[in-house]
């Protein structure tokens, strides 16, 4: 069996970058990706165990081939690549398990989710099952998969190998790559890109919050969303008149956005 190679490439992903990212939702994200151009970074068909749950990391990848017998035998027992992967998962990365979106078996179970929570792991993403799921849902570390199932690995799957670039729910997924997950879904972004597209979704929910304040207090949307030349320059004068915020720090990296904040409806 040979070993997993950790090429992962060195983060961009400053705790600064990483406070931008968790301020904002999944759906803002999304929108600024779209705009340089990119669409398949959705991890389709995940969802969290625990509704509500938010993340931001960096991407470790595992992937699993195909159950078959004799491959089973020779890479599916011992300390397999599935165990090395999760016991050398480091903080702050994202466990990304390719699993071809086989939701008949398992991907981990509650002591996995145990390591890599204890590991300080931002989460996992797999598109197959877990196990235990109401044991990992208790454990604490987000977990976005496509969904439960008791029956354990060796039914759909033989782990297979580590720190490769890997497909997963529909996405190309690179080791360090930056993902950032809620209740929408889970995106990836180039790490090249990351500061632009935080700065640029950070900008777009304050305008956007702007705006739904405005319908909230009865303006028509015609015209304000999108925004035409008049409302751009009121806005643009309250914007400018306001005192300046301070950028998110660490200590609030974890925190909602409001629902008030729309990128796309």
């Amino acid at each position: 069996m040979s070993p997993s190679l950790n090429t992962t490439p060195a983060s961009p992903l400053t705790p600064a970058l990483r406070a931008k990212l968790a301020s904002v939702p999944v759906a803002g994200l999304s929108a600024q990706l779209r705009r340089r151009g990119l669409e398949g970074v959705f991890i389709d068909g995940v969802r969290p165990l625990v509704a509500g749950q938010k993340f931001v990391g960096t991407a470790r990848t595992l992937r699993f081939v195909p159950f078959r017998e004799d491959l089973f035998r020779s890479h599916g027992g011992g300390y397999n690549a599935q165990k090395r992967t999760f016991d050398s998962v480091a903080e702050g990365e994202v466990l990304v398990i390719e699993a071809r979106g086989e939701r008949g078996s398992a991907t981990l179970g509650d002591v996995l989710a145990i390591r890599a929570h204890a590991r300080g792991a931002a989460a996992v993403v797999t598109d197959g099952g877990v196990r235990d799921a109401e044991a990992v849902a208790a454990v604490g570390i987000p977990v976005f998969t496509a969904g439960p199932h008791p029956a354990v690995l060796g039914r759909k799957h033989v782990p297979w190998d580590a720190d490769l670039t890997i497909a997963c729910g529909g996405a190309t997924v690179q080791p360090g790559d930056i993902l950032v997950g809620d209740t929408d879904g889970v995106v990836v972004i180039p790490p090249e890109m990351a500061e632009a597209v935080a700065d640029a979704a950070i900008a777009q929910e304050e305008e956007d919050g702007w705006i739904a304040g405005k319908v909230a207090e009865g303006h028509p949307v015609e015209g304000l969303f999108p925004m035409n030349a008049e409302w751009r320059a009121t806005y643009e004068a309250e914007h400018s008149a306001r005192p300046e915020t301070a950028p998110p720090d660490a200590a609030s990296a974890g925190r909602a956005p409001s629902d008030t904040a729309r990128t796309d409806s």
